[in-house]
């Protein structure tokens, strides 16, 4: 038998794997914004009382609100129909304690009009933007089209200065990532990353976070699809990345399947109050997502959503109770074979395949 410090030291990812489905650790503890200072977050008398929950960007400590917006589909809106949810959606984020928008120029109208909501309220400046590039380019090595994006999208959001700049899916990632190094140094974005929420990519996504010098993957992260949790969030978690998750709750197919169920009694204990914040709260308590990325547009739903950086957030064993439930629901181990956004509409310039994706 060996003693108890004969044992060799044990890896971060492997740690990570074994804790992790979803511990918090101490390092990941949540923080939480106090007079311009974060603190630590003490358990709270009750969940109205708790402070934020914050997670921190490991290469800089930067900590960050541990729910942020996607705009995917949901803020895609020309300006001739009515905006005022976008509107409410935007305030009652920003009133919530949200900071964290992730756009891209190829969400229709998204950026516009996360711009122009983010002046009339004055929050630009103090938004935290996780923007994206999608570029071919003419030809190899080109990267006029990516220069010309990255204006476009300083205009759109009258900013001289976006918080993250990745690589959208991973297209043309050899040629942009490069280019990001370069207007990282100039100052013109604060840090770099890449996205894909297809696990097939997966693997590919893997390698940028060992060989680069990523400061965020976002990647997709949900109850339903925990096929990250493998080796991606590992592979964050030891090179220091920080981690957007992205589709949280499966382009709402969550919803449509436990539509009409109540919560499980055991969810109290992790202070959720309505299914949002139980398939947040399974997002966020895995230590090495820094944020999730949950889009809508409906204003009762982002409060539903912002409460889950309140109270506390399931340990290890609360995340196996929690998939457990899951899994005793009829079609929850077919939910990834349904269509997206089942029963919604969209009236936008961005246009779903005729069927939906699926996936």
């Amino acid at each position: 038998m060996h003693s108890a410090d004969s044992h060799p030291a044990i890896p971060r990812r492997t740690a990570i794997k074994i804790m992790g489905l979803g511990a918090v650790t101490t390092a990941l503890t949540p923080l939480v914004f106090h007079g311009g200072q974060a603190k630590s977050q003490t358990k709270p008398n009750s969940k109205q009382s708790s402070q934020l929950i914050t997670k921190e960007i490991p290469r800089t400590q930067e900590r960050i609100p541990a729910i942020g917006l996607g705009t995917f589909m949901a803020f895609d809106v020309k300006p001739e129909r009515s905006r005022d949810n976008l509107q409410q959606v935007m305030r009652c984020f920003w009133d919530a304690g949200g900071r964290i928008i992730d756009v891209s120029p190829l969400y229709g109208l998204s950026e516009v009009n996360i711009g122009e909501f983010a002046q009339k309220f004055g929050m630009t400046d103090d938004l935290f933007i996780a923007n994206k590039i999608w570029a071919t380019g003419e030809f190899l090595g080109d990267r006029s089209q990516a220069q010309r994006q990255l204006e476009q999208s300083m205009q759109r959001l009258s900013r001289d200065r976006l918080d993250v700049m990745q690589v959208h899916s991973l297209v043309n990632v050899d040629v942009i990532v490069p280019l990001l190094r370069a207007w990282k140094q100039e100052g013109r974005i604060r840090y770099l990353g890449i996205t894909h929420h297809e696990p097939v990519y997966f693997a590919a996504m893997e390698r940028w976070i060992e060989n680069g010098d990523l400061d965020f993957v976002q990647v997709r992260y949900s109850i339903a699809q925990r096929a990250a949790q493998e080796r991606i969030l590992p592979a964050a978690a030891e090179r220091g990345t920080a981690v957007l998750a992205n589709m949280p709750f499966e382009k709402a197919r969550l919803f449509e399947l436990v539509r009409g169920r109540p919560l499980p009694d055991f969810a109290r204990e992790i202070d959720c109050e309505n299914w949002a914040q139980f398939f947040l709260k399974y997002a966020i308590s895995h230590p090495a997502v820094t944020c999730a990325i949950p889009a809508t547009t409906n204003p009762n739903h982002v409060a539903e959503n912002m409460g889950a950086m309140r109270g506390e957030l399931p340990d290890r064993a609360m995340r196996d109770r929690m998939v457990k439930h899951m899994e005793s629901i009829p079609g929850f181990d077919k939910l990834t074979q349904t269509p997206w956004y089942p029963g919604k509409q969209f009236a936008g310039l961005v246009r779903l395949p005729n069927p939906r994706p699926i996936g």
